[in-house]
């Protein structure tokens, strides 16, 4: 089963004066359990295909299937239900909430999600263990390491279980 589908995607930006082609007519099929890397030099595309297929932003043209949903038929309501059910995001910047700590930004989509506490509590500490942040579940962002941060994202992102884990740069 195709997990994501592009059929002639295209996107461009327009920069001043300038057009950007982020994206032009592409054609990509993922299957359920498939890893798939994109690399390419900055600029390339590559930020713009991942927010695509998470319903971040819209194509200019072409048609998206992402776990059996036509992208550019649904609502931005619709999306937000598709990325909070089935995709799990680990973003360039980590996007941690500065106020909350380690556990607290793991539990987030969980929180979302309508989980008990006491069991986004439990996850979010199991997650950061497997992670390699044991006892370090009350740090805020800011007294993590870059690299502490980084896995904290990554917890985030795949301790609900997701069908698509969409991650920009994690390495």
């Amino acid at each position: 089963m195709n997990l994501i589908e592009f059929n002639n995607v295209e996107k461009d930006y327009t920069l001043g004066r300038t057009t950007v082609h982020a994206l032009h007519q592409i054609g990509l099929t993922i299957d359920a359990g498939q890893f798939i890397a994109v690399w390419g030099p900055s600029g390339s595309g590559k930020t713009t295909l991942l927010n695509i297929i998470g319903g971040l932003d819209r194509a200019d043209s072409g048609k998206i299937m992402v776990d059996a949903n036509t992208l550019d038929r649904m609502y931005q309501t619709q999306l937000a239900t598709l990325r909070l059910q089935k995709i799990g995001f680990v973003f360039q910047a980590y996007n941690l909430v500065p106020v909350l700590s380690a556990a607290e930004n793991v539990e987030f989509v969980m929180l979302l999600q309508g989980i008990s506490t006491s069991t986004r509590r439990q996850k979010a500490k199991l997650i950061l263990d497997d992670v390699g942040l044991a006892g370090k579940y009350d740090r805020r962002p800011a007294e993590l390491s870059g690299g502490q941060q980084q896995r904290v994202a990554v917890a985030r992102a795949i301790v609900s279980n997701p069908s698509i884990v969409l991650a920009d740069e994690p390495t």
